[in-house]
């Protein structure tokens, strides 16, 4: 009997058909074998981290429990081999003792590698890519149960659409990444004026490593983030164990969820509560260990949406969205984050070939989430974004298709390597189109 599967989110849930914990390549082509001649869907989960359905799977569905672990390093090239389902909270202290760091990180933690790269997270930087761009090789499993590795020089097509795959290609079980030498970080923390932080944006994002925003809608302050990358023997000075837990655990979680709880009760009372979070948010000054100080925890649940806009379109998309929340009285709980990267060549990166601004958008799980996703999905679609493949959005197919140059291409490759959708569930259905006959 299997037991029911939901996403940290809880917007996704699924009961599927079987269970399997494979830990080798081998044992995912006999899976992957096995379902297809029996006319099922498989489906690699990660740690649930994803808001759409993208890893909803109704046949098999494959946990990466046991496929962990690092398969090889050489320190003296960066080049790192690591099974991918591997949580990214794992691999990062496991990289320091080699002397190591990935270049760039999201803030959050808990995925695992191949879910990290499948639906094309990222962090903050213009010189940066999104995780993606720092693999080198992928070992996957097709649908017809053959192992196959992929690289810029051999299977190129496939390695430039499966690191961003959406899993719809095949299950990756490991990944060679580009490692750099172990680098700290000082994280300065800082409120400043939303109006000066739009002014002066494209000065702040130039001239800090990796620098970004978040903004409460009701307010008008930015909660601006500036890291600067340093030697990893720099004197750190990482916050305490007592600051962590007041600042992280019981602000952050504890006293914001219970307020939130009462906004969602109280709808009238959430400008008041997104003010008062916004003047708690205090100066912080620390340098520690990069994978320290890019990650940080979330616990109050929440509903997010996030789009990838042309950089030079981002200050007027937020000027709009901050008209339409002073004109209507919409009670919008969490912040906007604001982040950036480098054009890239992936052919399903948002970021494919333009550089960009990464608007996410929020809504506590307790309250209505639909009506203002809608006007940020308007606002930012407008503005030529593209969605973030692993959070909400309504957008189809068709709509998608316009949106990236390389699609068709994506679409075609999928058709060959999975032919009867052995891969398929219904949230690739419709961003991609149907593949395969019924399942």
């Amino acid at each position: 009997m299997t037991t029911r599967w939901e996403n940290w989110a809880r917007t996704e849930s699924a009961t599927p058909d079987r269970v399997v914990f494979p830990a080798s390549a081998e044992e995912v082509a006999t899976v992957v074998a096995d379902a297809a001649a029996a006319g099922s869907s498989v489906k690699a989960i990660g740690s649930g981290h994803s808001f759409s359905g993208i890893a909803v799977a109704e046949g098999v569905q494959l946990r990466p429990d046991r496929l962990t672990g690092l398969v090889r390093a050489d320190t003296g090239t960066g080049l790192v081999t690591v099974r991918a389902g591997m949580p990214l909270h794992r691999l990062n202290p496991l990289l320091a003792e080699l002397g190591l760091a990935l270049e760039i990180l999201g803030d959050i933690d808990r995925q695992t590698v191949a879910g990290a790269l499948t639906t094309g997270p990222h962090g903050s930087g213009e010189r940066f890519g999104i995780m993606a761009t720092q693999v080198r090789e992928l070992e996957l499993v097709l649908a017809d149960g053959s192992i196959v590795t992929c690289s810029s020089v051999e299977r190129p097509d496939l390695f430039a659409a499966a690191r961003v795959s959406l899993g719809a290609l095949g299950v990756i079980t490991t990944v060679t990444l580009q490692c750099v030498p172990l680098f700290a970080l000082r994280g300065v923390d800082r409120p400043q004026p939303l109006d000066e932080t739009l002014e002066s944006l494209d000065e702040l994002v130039a001239t800090h490593a990796h620098f970004e925003f978040f903004w409460f809608p009701h307010t008008a302050t930015a909660l601006t983030r500036r890291f600067t990358r340093l030697p990893a023997g720099t004197g750190l000075r990482p916050r305490g164990r007592v600051a962590r837990a007041v600042e992280d655990r019981f602000l952050a979680d504890y006293a914001f969820d219970r307020l939130l709880r009462l906004g969602a009760r109280r709808p009238r009372t959430v400008p008041g509560i997104t003010r008062l979070a916004t003047r708690l948010t205090g100066t912080r000054d620390v340098t520690d260990l990069a994978h320290r100080v890019f990650a940080s925890p979330r616990d109050v649940r929440f509903r997010e949406g996030e789009y990838a806009v042309p950089r030079n379109a981002v200050v007027d998309a937020l000027s709009e969205l901050r008209r339409w929340v002073d004109a209507h009285d919409e009670a919008i709980s969490f912040p906007f984050e604001v982040r950036f990267a480098a054009a890239d060549d992936i052919w399903l990166s948002p970021a494919h070939e333009r550089d960009v601004a990464y608007v996410a958008f929020h809504q506590y799980h307790r309250m209505p989430h639909e009506r203002w996703f809608q006007v940020c999905e308007d606002v930012l679609g407008a503005a030529g974004g593209r969605p973030h493949w692993g959070k909400m959005h309504r957008l189809g197919a068709a709509e998608l298709a316009e949106l990236y140059p390389r699609f068709a291409d994506f679409t075609a490759l999928r058709a060959h390597v999975d032919p009867s959708g052995v891969f398929a569930n219904p949230y690739l259905d419709r961003v991609l189109g149907s593949v395969g006959g019924p399942r």
